[in-house]
């Protein structure tokens, strides 16, 4: 029987079982001693990004994606999941979440092309429902486009959520862009000045900061990028490229300040130019 097969009879014929799933599920641990975090990353779908490189469908095929989530987190040294529900329900049921820290994926609603794709509705998680899954945070995007009014709207929401999240002790991992409008599409300005203007902006959200994290791109100068900011931050894949050293020595560049705690990959390792997900997230995890 396929993983799908396995899990649409769950879902057809004993739904609660899912809420059982989650709840006696063995937790996950943060590393011990200031060890850094492997959390594999897979809540592109939701916002209707199923593309990889030049591949507009290499995300559609759940049998295939869920084969690579659980091979991924069964890797030596990979710590937790970041997903939206569907994805983590699934992943639950088969047991792949055994032991891991989960992060729900909370704003899910500005889809990728959309002429609404700035305003980045929370379609995904909220904090209850983080708390009543057994999840150990919430992770929320932030773009900011200063040329777009549905900006604050986001970011309101966004502060909202780091609020209502600290309330109950649980992680906000924010992921904060300077985004613009180019031939119709959302572009995210990846010099240092506009990711430690996102930094700032993302790190004075809500009534508290103690629970929150912040979610980065391995950019250029990331010494003084870093430098911008007392949160501790993870550092994201971004888009898939040919050569994946290039990414490598990105994150291992940026491993090396004491202010980053670890990864958060999705594509990069999910879907690696080799093809070999267990190698591509040994390596990954090889830079901790």
């Amino acid at each position: 029987m396929s993983l799908v097969e396995r899990i649409v009879e769950i879902r057809a014929q004993d739904p609660h079982r899912i809420a059982r799933v989650l709840a006696e599920r063995p937790r996950g641990t943060m590393p011990a001693d200031g060890g850094k975090l492997m959390i594999i990353a897979c809540d592109h779908p939701a916002r209707g990004a199923l593309v990889v490189g030049r591949d507009e469908t290499a995300m559609a095929d759940r049998e295939e994606l869920l084969g690579r989530c659980v091979e991924a987190l069964g890797r030596p040294g990979v710590h937790g999941f970041l997903g939206t529900a569907d994805l983590v329900e699934d992943l639950a049921l088969l047991g792949a979440l055994d032991g891991k820290l989960v992060y729900g994926s909370m704003n899910r609603g500005g889809l990728m092309g959309a002429k609404f794709e700035m305003d980045d509705r929370f379609t995904g998680y909220d904090a209850r429902g983080v708390k009543e899954s057994g999840l150990d945070g919430g992770k929320m995007l932030m773009r900011i486009n200063y040329a777009d009014p549905a900006s604050v709207a986001t970011m309101e929401s966004c502060a909202r959520a780091v609020d209502e999240l600290a309330e109950l002790e649980l992680m906000a991992m924010v992921e904060p862009f300077v985004s613009t409008w180019m031939a119709g599409h959302i572009s995210n300005d990846l010099t240092p000045y506009a990711v430690m203007r996102s930094i700032a902006i993302a790190s004075g959200l809500g009534r508290t900061s103690a629970h929150t994290w912040l979610k980065l791109p391995a950019v250029a100068d990331m010494e003084r990028v870093m430098a911008a900011t007392t949160l501790p931050a993870l550092i994201l894949g971004g888009e898939v490229k040919k050569d994946n050293d290039e990414s490598l020595a990105l994150w291992q560049k940026a491993l090396a300040i004491p202010t980053v705690r670890g990864l958060v990959i999705g594509r990069s390792l999910l879907f690696p130019p080799s093809g070999d997900v267990a190698a591509a997230v040994d390596e990954a995890v090889g830079l901790l």
